[in-house]
C-alpha cells in the first residue's frame, strides 16, 4: 500500500501521511451543527438513591466543552469542579453526553440555556470523570466537494476498502486537540515544559486566530509585548474571557506567570502539555510510515498492548515483541485482541525497542527533551507521565453513503475513546486543516 505525503498545515502539527494513496473528495465538515452528530457511548456510574451526585444526558448543538460547563456552573450555582464530564467534544456538531452535578436533581430545573437539553436525571455515588466512556458514534456529512460527483462513490468505496483491509487507520491526534482556528495548545506545552512561563501566558494571549473579529485581533497585537495589564484589559472584547482571566491575575500579581496559567480551567491546562506529547507521538508514527514499518502489524522491538472487555487498550499491560514471542503477538493483533503502540513521551514511560525505538528516541533527541521536563512543581495539573498510543485506530460499523446528484455525501461508524473522527475523514477528503 502507497501513503501520500500531507501537503496542508496538518503537517505542522506532525501529520505527515495519508494512509490512502488516492486522491480525495475535497469539501468540508461543519456547514451546519446538524452535518456532524456525535453521541458518546458511555460508562454510565450505577443509580444509586442515596448519592449525592445527579447523572444527566445532556444534548447540546454548538457548545464548547470548556464554555458549556462554565455556562452551568453560572446557572445552577456551584464550581466547574463539581460538574463533571467523560470528554470534550466538537463545538459545531449537536453530541450527546452523559454529564454529573453535584447536587440534587431537581436542582437541574434551573438551566435555562440556548440550544441545550438536559434529560434522564438520576442519583449516584460517583460523578462522571474524564474518561468515563467507551467510544462514540459518529454520523458526519461532507458538502461541497471539489471531486466530480460521479467519482465521489468510487473514492468512497477505496478508501473504504483499504481501512477494512488494516483494520483502522494512522491513529494521528486530529486537529482538535492542537486547536483549528488556533493552533497553538501544543506550542503551549512545549514552553511549559521548556520553562517558559511567560513565554506562553504571552502565546495564549497573543497567538492570532485564523478567523478573528479586528477588535480581538488588535488587542492581541498589543499584548504580545507590553504589561500595562490594567490599560490592556480594556483593549479585549468579551470573547476572550479566559485571556481576561489571565490579564485580571496579572493586574494583582505581575509577573506571576504560573498562577496567571493556573486560573485556566483545570482540564484546559491539563491539554497543553498532552498536546505536546501528541504532537511528539504524531511525529513518530509518521516517521515509521516514512521508514515503511507496518502499521498493523508488529515487528521485533515494537510494544504492544492488550484490550480489555469493553475492547479498551490496557496501557499497563506492556508487552515487547521479540524473535521469541513475534508469532503469538501477531496472531493477537491480526485478531483484534491486542495493538502495535508508540510512545507518548513524559516524566515516566519507556521507549520501544529495535526499529520503532529508533524512531522513537531520534525524534526525542531531536527536540532536546528529558523525563524531568515534563515534571512542573509550579503547575502540577500539566506535569505529565508517559504512557503508549496505539499506531492504529480500529472502526466499526463504517458505512458511506453519496447523496445523488449532488457533491455530498455522508459517513457514519463508531471509534474508540480518545480517537479522532477527522483522522478517519481527512483520509476520505484530503482537505485544508481548516476545512476539518
Amino acid at each position: 500500500m502507497g501513503y501520500r505525503k500531507c501537503q496542508t498545515a496538518e503537517a505542522a502539527v506532525g501529520m505527515l501521511y495519508y494512509m490512502s494513496d488516492i486522491a480525495g473528495t475535497g469539501g468540508r465538515l461543519k456547514e451546519q451543527a446538524e452535518d456532524f452528530v456525535v453521541d458518546e457511548i458511555s460508562c454510565p456510574p450505577e443509580r444509586a438513591e442515596s448519592g449525592r451526585f445527579t447523572i444527566a444526558t445532556v444534548q447540546v448543538r454548538n457548545w464548547e466543552t470548556n464554555r458549556m460547563v462554565r455556562m452551568l456552573s453560572r446557572q445552577l450555582g456551584i464550581s466547574r469542579e463539581r460538574i463533571g464530564f467523560a470528554g470534550t467534544k466538537d463545538k459545531r456538531a449537536v453530541t450527546t453526553q452523559l454529564m454529573s452535578f453535584q447536587m440534587p436533581s431537581e436542582n437541574l430545573e434551573r438551566i435555562h440555556l440556548q440550544d441545550m437539553t438536559v434529560t434522564n436525571p438520576y442519583p449516584a455515588r460517583r460523578p462522571v470523570r474524564i474518561g468515563d466512556l467507551i467510544g462514540n458514534r459518529f454520523r458526519i456529512r461532507v458538502t461541497h466537494c471539489t471531486a466530480v460527483p460521479a467519482d465521489i462513490p468510487g473514492i468512497l468505496e477505496t478508501v473504504r476498502s483499504e481501512v477494512a483491509a488494516v483494520g483502522g487507520f494512522p491513529n494521528y491526534f486530529g486537529v482538535q486537540r492542537f486547536g483549528v482556528v488556533r493552533p497553538i495548545t501544543h506550542i503551549m506545552g512545549e514552553l511549559i515544559v521548556r520553562g517558559d512561563l511567560e513565554g506562553a501566558v504571552r502565546c495564549y494571549l497573543s497567538a492570532p486566530a485564523v478567523v478573528e473579529g479586528p477588535e480581538a485581533a488588535a488587542a492581541r497585537k498589543e499584548l504580545a509585548t507590553r504589561s500595562d495589564w490594567k490599560e490592556l484589559i480594556r483593549l479585549m472584547p468579551p470573547a476572550m474571557d479566559f485571556e481576561k482571566a489571565l490579564v485580571s491575575h496579572l493586574i494583582e500579581e505581575p509577573d506571576d506567570w504560573a498562577g496567571a496559567i493556573g486560573c485556566l480551567p483545570t482540564n484546559l491546562q491539563m491539554m497543553f502539555v498532552h498536546a505536546y506529547q501528541s504532537y511528539l507521538f504524531n511525529l513518530m508514527l509518521s516517521e515509521r510510515i516514512r521508514c515503511g514499518l507496518p502499521l498493523n502489524r508488529p515487528v521485533v522491538g515494537d510494544i504492544v498492548v492488550p484490550l480489555d472487555a469493553d475492547r479498551v487498550p490496557i496501557h499497563d499491560d506492556q508487552v515487547l515483541t521479540t524473535a521469541a514471542n513475534i508469532d503469538l503477538v501477531e496472531r493477537q493483533v491480526k485478531l483484534g485482541k491486542a495493538y502495535v503502540t508508540a510512545a507518548l513521551y513524559g516524566s515516566t514511560g519507556r521507549f520501544a525497542e529495535g526499529e520503532m525505538g529508533e524512531i522513537e528516541r531520534a525524534v526525542i533527541a531531536r527536540e532536546h527533551l528529558e523525563p524531568e521536563d515534563f515534571v512542573v512543581p509550579e503547575l502540577p495539573h500539566c506535569t505529565s507521565e508517559g504512557s503508549r498510543r496505539e499506531i492504529v485506530c480500529p472502526v466499526r460499523d463504517l458505512t458511506c453513503a453519496a447523496e445523488p446528484d449532488t457533491d455530498n455525501y455522508t459517513v457514519s461508524f463508531s471509534l474508540p475513546k480518545g480517537n479522532y473522527a477527522t483522522c478517519l475523514m481527512r483520509e476520505f477528503m484530503k482537505s485544508d486543516m481548516g476545512d476539518y
